[in-house]
C-alpha cells in the first residue's frame, strides 16, 4: 500500500493504515521533537499527541503528495514541542553575553555525525534551542517566531546569534576532541 492508500483508509477509520502511517513517519517525527525536547520522555509523549491530533483530524487533510504530509506532521509536532515548553514553563531567554568562538579544527563539522550534531543543538539552553530549530531548521522568519513565541522579533535574532556562536564554540571544541582522539 502507499501513503495516499493509508491515508484514505484512515480518513474511513481503518486502524491498520493510522499503524502503517505511524510506523513510516514516528522515526522522523520523533527526531523532531527530540531537537526541541531534552527530555526523551517529553518527546515521546508529544509526538503521540501530535500523531493524535493528525488522525482526528485526518478527515480534513487533503492529500497532495508525500511531502506534504510530512511538512503537515512535522508542523504539527513543532507546535506540540512549542505547546509542552511553554505549560512546563521552560521556556527562557537566554540573555548571557555571546560565549567567545574557539578557533580549532575548520573541518570539525565534517568530522561530526548527524547525531553529534543533534545532541550539541539538544545542548543549548531552551530559548537559544528553540529560536535555531524554529529559524535555522524549520525556515521559519523572525517575526512569525516572535509570535509564536510572544517574544519580539529583536529577541528572536539575538538568541539565533547566540545560539549560533554557541554552536560554533562546541563544534569548535569537539573538533578539538576529535583530532586530539584522531592522533593518539
Amino acid at each position: 500500500m502507499s501513503i495516499p492508500a493509508w491515508i484514505n483508509e484512515a480518513k474511513n477509520g481503518s486502524r491498520a493504515a493510522e499503524k502503517c502511517l505511524f510506523d513510516f513517519y514516528a522515526e522522523k517525527m520523533m527526531l523532531v521533537c527530540c531537537r526541541y525536547l531534552k527530555n526523551r520522555e517529553d518527546a515521546e509523549e508529544v509526538l503521540l499527541d501530535g500523531f493524535y491530533k493528525f488522525f482526528k483530524n485526518i478527515g480534513t487533510f487533503h492529500y497532495q503528495h508525500d511531502a506534504a504530509v510530512t511538512a503537515f506532521l512535522k508542523k504539527i509536532m513543532v507546535n506540540e514541542c512549542l505547546m509542552l515548553l511553554r505549560k512546563k514553563n521552560v521556556f527562557t531567554i537566554v540573555s548571557d553575553t555571546i560565549p567567545e568562538v574557539i578557533s580549532g579544527n575548520d573541518d570539525a563539522l565534517s568530522n561530526l555525525t548527524a547525531t553529534e550534531i543533534l545532541q550539541l543543538i539538544i545542548q543549548l539552553p531552551v530559548g537559544y534551542r528553540t529560536v535555531f530549530n524554529l529559524h535555522a531548521i524549520e525556515g521559519i522568519e523572525h517575526q512569525e517566531i516572535a509570535e509564536l513565541l510572544g517574544i519580539s522579533a529583536g529577541t528572536s535574532k539575538s538568541q539565533l546569534s547566540k545560539a549560533r556562536a554557541l554552536l560554533q564554540k562546541m563544534v569548535a571544541q569537539k573538533g578539538i576532541t576529535y583530532a586530539r582522539q584522531k592522533s593518539r
